[in-house]
């Protein structure tokens, strides 16, 4: 059985949404599956609206573009209020509860709210909201192995903020448990 997952991710520029699922598609890459990331600015950039879709897939990917994701991670209530519709059934929602106010109830749709960017703060890793949802995406999912998301992570923060590997990796392992 082959598997697909078609991401949208979505939230105000500077959250790291596309840093968020340029970690998903890494995963992807490291257990040799097919992957596109396709980031999306408004405008403004940092404070504007910023989005992208991610495929995983076993079989090739006839388009990069998501407009029907089965996954979407929204760190803002603009974002719900723009992607929630298109969500597949039997899809997910992860939400960060903290800047997102509005929690729906989706038919046939999984939503998990997690105050991602409370539970940043609280430990100390205030821009690593969106490494938490990564890790609360990866805890309902299982899209990869929990090996491969650690590596995923590892590559993804460049030799120039090594330094912030490990708080990157707990924050992740703060979503995993959220």
């Amino acid at each position: 059985m082959s598997r697909t997952m078609n991401a949208v991710l979505a939230g105000f520029g500077g959250q790291g949404i596309l840093f968020a699922g340029k970690i998903i598609a890494i995963a992807g890459l490291i257990e040799d599956r097919e992957v596109s990331w396709l980031p999306s600015y408004g405008p403004e950039m940092r404070g504007g609206t910023a989005n992208c879709s991610v495929c995983v897939a076993d079989d090739p990917i006839g388009s990069p573009l998501v407009l029907r994701p089965d996954v979407l991670v929204v760190m803002n209530q603009p974002s719900l209020d723009k992607f929630e519709g298109s969500v597949q059934p039997g899809g997910i929602v992860v939400a960060d509860s903290t800047l997102v106010q509005r929690i729906p109830a989706i038919p046939n749709v999984k939503v998990c709210a997690v105050p991602a960017t409370k539970l940043a703060e609280e430990n100390g890793y205030k821009a690593l909201a969106n490494v938490i949802l990564v890790g609360k995406l990866f805890a309902e999912t299982h899209f990869c192995s929990e090996e491969t998301i650690r590596a995923a992570v590892e590559q993804c923060v460049p030799a120039s903020k090594k330094a912030k590997l490990p708080s990157n990796l707990a924050a992740l392992e703060i979503g995993m448990n959220a």
